[in-house]
């Protein structure tokens, strides 16, 4: 193994960890121990946490900032650190710091984000060599979202979701609100009128315009707030929910439409004004780093 720490410059990165948006999210089944059987979409979008990595000469692994209600031994990154020491036997550690932007509990995935910019970024700068298929495994045993964002290309995901197919889709512009509350996405999966037996679909079909989210309707019964926002939204385009949310979101042909609609929602709601992305931030942070090494 190559250590990276004579490039200090690699250590003083800022590494992205991206948001993403289900596209679409079908449940076409469900498997013996629970879990439910997806088609969905995944793509990123340019709103990201940030993440510095300090190292550290002992066998230790902790946060410069720990999160509202998070015990640092339950922080994603903190177990994404250690479960590649357990696996690679690396033993020198880290101190982690995390620039929090994309809110908690909103169905973009910050923390599995979070937790695959540490693997990736931390397999680089320990120089573990680790190939993304197999921090892809170790991934999964962290998060059902977290092999995407290792994978790093926008996805075509079935199975629980960790089986993924890289698509390209439009990188529109595109409006997303928090709405002020907190879906438990437990709750929703267990809700006794979500749809578990949705036909499959193919990738053709999605791109002609089948990117219904089986969720929603179980979402908006329960949550008034999200279904308050996919009407604000729908002054302007289709609304559409991402995972289990609570985030809505909207896509727009102009980043002046996008604009618009952001301004004029921006008052009210919580809103990001974003642009799809089909290429994770974090590899191409990762492609200039090893450019200039």
């Amino acid at each position: 193994m190559t250590e990276m720490r004579n490039n200090p410059s690699a250590w003083a990165e800022k590494w992205p960890a991206p948001a993403k948006l289900n596209l679409m999210l079908r449940i076409t089944g469900r498997r013996d121990d629970g879990y439910h059987l997806l088609q969905t979409v995944f793509q990123f979008i340019d709103l990201c946490d940030w993440i510095t990595f300090h190292p550290v000469d002992e066998d230790r692994v902790g946060l410069y900032n720990t999160l509202p209600g998070v015990a640092e031994a339950d922080d994603l990154t903190v177990r994404a650190a250690q479960l590649l020491k357990a696996e690679t036997g690396y033993a020198r550690g880290v101190r982690i710091e995390v620039e929090k932007n994309l809110p908690m509990g909103g169905g973009l995935g910050g923390g599995s984000s979070d937790a695959a910019t540490t693997l990736v970024a931390l397999n680089h700068l320990w120089g573990l060599g680790l190939t993304t298929e197999r921090l892809m495994q170790l991934g999964v045993r962290l998060g059902a979202d977290v092999p995407v964002f290792v994978f790093g290309q926008a996805a075509w995901g079935e199975g629980v979701g960790e089986q993924l197919q890289a698509i390209n889709v439009p990188e529109c512009w595109t409006v997303v609100i928090r709405p002020d509350c907190h879906v438990n996405t437990g709750e929703i999966f267990s809700d006794k009128g979500l749809t578990r037996d949705s036909k499959s679909i193919r990738i053709v079909d999605f791109t002609a315009g089948q990117h219904q989210n089986d969720c929603l309707e179980v979402v908006t019964r329960r949550y008034g707030a999200v279904k308050d926002a996919l009407g604000a939204l729908s002054e302007f385009a289709e609304g559409r929910l991402t995972g289990t949310g609570a985030c809505v979101f909207a896509q727009f042909d102009s980043e002046r439409s996008a604009r618009s609609a952001y301004q004029a929602l921006a008052g009210k709601w919580q809103c990001y004004l974003v642009r799809g992305v089909n290429q994770s931030p974090l590899y191409a942070r990762l492609g200039a780093i090893k450019h200039t090494s």
